[in-house]
C-alpha cells in the first residue's frame, strides 16, 4: 500500500511538470514565403543568377502571446537574410491600426539564411543585378509585407489557452570564424520555449542558437531555410500540429563547420532538432506572466566618415565593391550635405514574469554580447536574440572593432554605411540594455 503510494505521488509530480498551469494563451500560425517568379537570392556576393526552384519550402510565422492582464504579444520570425529597418516599421504600422498591437508588443527575428529572396535594397552593393531584376524584387517586397501582416492575423484567431516552459540545451557544430585573429568565443548552447496546450500537447517551441545560416554557399541557388529550416521542419515533422520557431542568437562570428553541402544541412538540422526534442520532452522551469515589453531605438556613432576626396579617390579602386560603396557614399553626400554620424539602432525588452528576460538586438551581433549580458545580467534567466527587427550592419564588440576585419567594419561597405562604428559602440549598447532591462524586470 505504501508502495503504491509512493508511485502514485511520483507520477503526479511527473504530470504537474509535464503540463504546467495554462495562465497564458497563445496563437500561431506560419505562411509560405516562396516567391512567385525567380529573384535574386541573398546572401553572398558570388552569386551569378537569381533562383532555380525551391529545395525547402521558406516560411514566415507568428507566435501570439496573452498574458492574465490580456495584453497580446507576437514574434515575427522568416527565413530571411534580416528584415530591414522600413520592412519592420511599415508591418508593425499596419498591424498596429489593423489589430491593436502597439510596437514594443511585436518582435521581428529573422534565421539569417543565405539561401532566401532578397528584400528591400538590402546589402544593394553587394549584388550585382539589373533594373529587371530590382524590380522583381520590388514586387516581392510588396507581397511579403502583405504576408507578413496575414500571418499575424492567423495566429490572432487561434489563441487558446496555454502554458509556458524554459529550459536549455546544447548543439556543438558552430564554430568562431575569425581564424585569423585567433581561437574565439563561440555559444553553442540553446534556449528553447516550449508552449505547451490545455493537454500537455505541443503548440509551439521557441529555440534559439547563435551561428550563421550559412551552411550552404553561393552554388546553391534554390530557396532553403539553411540548417534552421530543416531543424524546424523535423521538429514539426514530429509534434503535428505544433509549429516550430527559429530565432537567431548573437551568431555573427560563427559559421557551421564543415559546410558547404546539403548533407552538411541535413545533419546540423537533425542535430539541432534532435536536442531541442530531448528538452521539451524533459524537465522545464514554468514561465509565469505578466509579460512587459519595452522597444526603443538607440542612436549608435559612426568613426569619422570619409571625405568626398576620400571618396573619389575610392572610385578608382580595383574592388568592385569599393567603388560601388564610394558611388552610393557620394550621392548621399550630394543629396544631404553631408554622411550620417548617427545610426539609428533598435533594442526590444520581453520580460516575462520575474525570472525570464528576452533581449532582442538589431544588427548581426557578435557573440561577445551575448557572453557579457548573461554574465552582468544572470546566466539562468537571460536570453539573447540578434537579427532583430532590423539588420543593417555588423555589431562588434570592442575587442572586434579594434580587431578589424570582416565584422569589425569591413562588412559596412555591402550595408552601405559610411564606416565602422565609434569606439564607444559596446559601451554605449551596454548601458542602453541595462536600462530597458530596469524599466520592466521587477525590482528583488
Amino acid at each position: 500500500m505504501f508502495r503504491l503510494l509512493l508511485v502514485s505521488l511520483f507520477m503526479f509530480s511527473i504530470s504537474s511538470q509535464a503540463a504546467p498551469e495554462t495562465i497564458w494563451k497563445a496563437g500561431t500560425a506560419k505562411i509560405s514565403i516562396v516567391p512567385d517568379e525567380p529573384v535574386w537570392m541573398a546572401g553572398y556576393a558570388a552569386r551569378t543568377r537569381p533562383s532555380e526552384g525551391v529545395a525547402l519550402p521558406v516560411h514566415a510565422k507568428a507566435l501570439v502571446l496573452e498574458d492574465t492582464s490580456g495584453k497580446k504579444s507576437v514574434l515575427v520570425t522568416a527565413d530571411l537574410l534580416g528584415f530591414t529597418a522600413r520592412l519592420s516599421r511599415v508591418v508593425a504600422k499596419r498591424a498596429q491600426k489593423k489589430y491593436g498591437l502597439p510596437r514594443e508588443r511585436i518582435l521581428f527575428n529573422a534565421s539569417h539564411t543565405h539561401s532566401g529572396p532578397v528584400i528591400d535594397r538590402q546589402l544593394a552593393v553587394a549584388y550585382l543585378i539589373d533594373d529587371k531584376q530590382w524590380a522583381a524584387i520590388d514586387r516581392y517586397t510588396k507581397a511579403l509585407e502583405d504576408k507578413l501582416l496575414d500571418v499575424i492575423g492567423q495566429a490572432l484567431k487561434n489563441m487558446q489557452p496555454a502554458s509556458l516552459s524554459f529550459g536549455r540545451t546544447k548543439a556543438g557544430f558552430a564554430a568562431n570564424r575569425r581564424k585569423s585573429f585567433g581561437p574565439g568565443p563561440v555559444q553553442h548552447e540553446v534556449p528553447v520555449l516550449r508552449i505547451s496546450g490545455k493537454d500537455g500537447q505541443l503548440l509551439a517551441v521557441v529555440f534559439t542558437y547563435a551561428c550563421h545560416n550559412t551552411t550552404l554557399g553561393a552554388d546553391f541557388c534554390k530557396f532553403h531555410g539553411d540548417y534552421a529550416g530543416v531543424a524546424q521542419k523535423q521538429i514539426e515533422d514530429r509534434h503535428p500540429g505544433g509549429v516550430a520557431y527559429f530565432v537567431t542568437g548573437c551568431g555573427a562570428d560563427a559559421n557551421p563547420n564543415p559546410r558547404g553541402t546539403l548533407d552538411h544541412v541535413n545533419r546540423y538540422g537533425s542535430e539541432l532538432a534532435t536536442a531541442v526534442m530531448e528538452k521539451i520532452s524533459g524537465d522545464l522551469r514554468a514561465v509565469s506572466g505578466p509579460l512587459r515589453t519595452v522597444f526603443q531605438i538607440e542612436e549608435l556613432d559612426f568613426a569619422t566618415p570619409p571625405t568626398r576626396d576620400e571618396l573619389k579617390k575610392k572610385l578608382l579602386h580595383e574592388n568592385v565593391y569599393e567603388r560601388r560603396h564610394a558611388e552610393e557614399m557620394l550621392k548621399i553626400m550630394d543629396r544631404d550635405g553631408r554622411l550620417p554620424t548617427k545610426y539609428p539602432y533598435p533594442l526590444q525588452v520581453w520580460q516575462f514574469g520575474p525570472d525570464l528576460t528576452l533581449i532582442a538586438m538589431a544588427g548581426e551581433v557578435v557573440v561577445d554580447y551575448n557572453l557579457r549580458l548573461r554574465k552582468e545580467l544572470g546566466e539562468e534567466n537571460t536570453w539573447v536574440a540578434g537579427y532583430s527587427n532590423d539588420v543593417s550592419a555588423y555589431i562588434p564588440s570592442l575587442r572586434i572593432l579594434k580587431e578589424g576585419g570582416y565584422e569589425g567594419g569591413g562588412a559596412m561597405i555591402y550595408y552601405v554605411q559610411p564606416g565602422p562604428f565609434a569606439p564607444n559602440v559596446e559601451e554605449l549598447i551596454m548601458e542602453r540594455i541595462h536600462k530597458l532591462v530596469q524599466q520592466v524586470r521587477p525590482a528583488k
